[in-house]
């Protein structure tokens, strides 16, 4: 296992939608494993593949508490089947946009169909922070991050922000 370098917005590829994963094998295991350790590091409870710039549809994510056991929990080819109508609002951050929190509305409830870690079909019903995650996941699998449903005004400045940061940093 390995940690990698998470992109950070305004970077282009967090941009791209991911492509399917062909198969689940050692590779898409390792990466997924890489993946984990990546979230732990940072720390998030959430990383798609494209955030460590593989574009596939691949989402980790672990909401256990500091203190509990961890329950990582991985997802291939992941698609939302429902969604209800009711909504919940949570405050998001996300790894590629570090520093940077927000109110989101989203679905209450979701049911996904994705892949295990070992390639094997399921199907899991979703609500509260879990299904929040799930879509923000997903989102990033399609080039969309939590910023893009903020107002234009916010979205830009927390884009001006970052970049400012991105400038101070490579000047270090």
């Amino acid at each position: 296992m390995a940690i990698r370098s998470i992109i950070t917005a305004p970077d282009h590829r967090l941009r791209e939608v991911s492509k399917p994963v062909e198969t689940v094998d050692d590779g898409t295991r390792a990466l997924m494993d890489d993946m984990l350790e990546t979230m732990y590091d940072a720390p998030g409870i959430g990383l798609a593949a494209i955030q460590i710039g593989e574009p596939l549809q691949i989402i980790v994510m672990d909401l256990a508490g500091k203190d509990d056991e961890p329950e990582p929990r991985y997802f291939i080819n992941p698609v939302i089947l429902d969604v209800v109508e009711e909504t919940a609002v949570y405050e998001e951050g996300c790894l590629s946009v570090p520093e940077y929190f927000e109110e989101v509305e989203r679905p209450a409830k979701c049911s996904v169909e994705y892949l295990d870690y070992d390639g094997k079909k399921q199907i899991l019903e979703a609500d509260g922070l879990l299904a929040t995650c799930i879509q923000h996941e997903m989102d990033h699998l399609e080039g969309t991050l939590f910023i893009d449903y903020l107002s234009r005004l916010k979205r830009e400045r927390i884009l001006k922000k970052l970049k400012k940061e991105q400038r101070l940093a490579a000047a270090e």
